[in-house]
Formats: C-alpha cells, sequence, structure tokens
C-alpha cells in the first residue's frame, strides 16, 4: 500500500528530471501528501512529456459518484488489467507520479516509516489516470499509485509497496502498447537501492507538514 508520500522537489527539479515542455510552473513542497490531496503526474502527450494536476484516489469514467476514488488510492499489480476500476486506465492512461519518498506503517505498532531510495532523491511512482465527468458536467482528473509486493527489506514493515521505476524505464511505461511487457515493469525495487527510518508519529496527520517529519527518530 502506498497512503503517504513526500514531494519537496522544485518544479524546475522535476523538469529537468522528466525533460517537461511545461514552463513556470509551481509546485508546493509537501512533506505529508494524503489520497484526496492535488498532485502532479506526469504523462505523454504527442511524444511530449507534461505535467498535470490531479485529485490522488481514482474516479473511473465510468463511475456514478467521484466519491469511489476515496478507495482507489492504490491498483494492485496483480490485477491491474482486469478490474474494470482500473483495466481501461492501464491500456491508454498511464502516468508518472515524482516523488522523493513515501510513508508505511507497521502494523504491530503503527510506528511510521519514511522510505526513499538511496542514489535517487526524486523518483517516480507507476501510475493510471483518468477523466471523469458528472452528470452535471464537473470534470475531474485523477490517479491512482501502483503497488506490488513489497522487496526483502521492507517485507517487515508492510505485505505491499509502491512500483518505483527505474528511470530508463519510465519511458516504456508511458509509450509501450504491449500489457505483457508493462506488466514486467510492476515488480519491487531492489532492496539495496531501498532507504527506510522510523520518523515521528506526528506524521499520521495529514495536517502536519514541514521537513522534520522525514527525519529519522
Amino acid at each position: 500500500m502506498c497512503g503517504r508520500l513526500a514531494l519537496y522537489s522544485s518544479f524546475q527539479a522535476i523538469k529537468d528530471y522528466a525533460d517537461l515542455l511545461n514552463d513556470n510552473n509551481e509546485i508546493e513542497a509537501n512533506y505529508n501528501v494524503a489520497p484526496g490531496q492535488e498532485i502532479p503526474i506526469l504523462i505523454n502527450n504527442n511524444q511530449q512529456n507534461v505535467l498535470r494536476l490531479c485529485k490522488w484516489g481514482l474516479i473511473p469514467f465510468w463511475a456514478k459518484d467521484e466519491n469511489i476514488g476515496n478507495k482507489l488510492i492504490n491498483t494492485r499489480s496483480e490485477t491491474i488489467a482486469e478490474k474494470p476500476s482500473f483495466k481501461y486506465a492501464f491500456q491508454r492512461r498511464r502516468c508518472l507520479i515524482p516523488a522523493n519518498g513515501f510513508y508505511e506503517w507497521k502494523k504491530e505498532n503503527k510506528q511510521p516509516y519514511y522510505i526513499t531510495l538511496q542514489n535517487r532523491e526524486l523518483f517516480s511512482f507507476a501510475g493510471i489516470w483518468e477523466i471523469w465527468k458528472s452528470p452535471a458536467g464537473k470534470q475531474i482528473i485523477s490517479c491512482s499509485i501502483i503497488t506490488s509486493s513489497p522487496n526483502e527489506k521492507l517485507r517487515n514493515i508492510h505485505h505491499r509497496m509502491p512500483v518505483i521505476l527505474k528511470k530508463e524505464q519510465e519511458k516504456n511505461w508511458l509509450l509501450l502498447d504491449d500489457q505483457t511487457l508493462l506488466l514486467k515493469l510492476l515488480i519491487s525495487y531492489p532492496k539495496e537501492e531501498t532507504l527506510f527510518h522510523p520518523v515521528s508519529l506526528e506524521v499520521n496527520s495529514a495536517k502536519n507538514n514541514y521537513p522534520e517529519l522525514i527525519k529519522a527518530i
């Protein structure tokens, strides 16, 4: 599962990382991004990477109620090609979700951990996105983070982890049409490149948002 993340890199850093077409955008640092909040995603439009803002929590285009997105913040890699909530977006609307790290809670004692990568300050989760329109004409762009089984290092913290793509895999995730090849990308990130440490219980409240949240205790 991935229920909180941190994204504090500047727009310029994200632009350089993803070779974005966008310009003159601002992204506020957020050390405690929660479901339902607006987050940036990277999509490919006519061979150009573009940044868009969307709501975290996927609302399928066929949904009658937007609140279904509260339950669809994550998408299991094992069923993404089959479940009606996800399979259409998987076929045509894949995205990258930039992050600096994410949080996970150990089930036994509810201790939160901050998890990041050893050699990459900025990285991307594999994601899917949708455009939902209400009968009254309201439009919402939303997204979901794909999860897989955890690597051996994180297994003692949680039974799921978000799919983090290697830099050379990101373009394939956005552009490939072959579902067999796409599914092969949805695996746990190598344990030797993963770092984690316990953090303050203050991260439990999404109202708290400051750099100290990611510091080890």
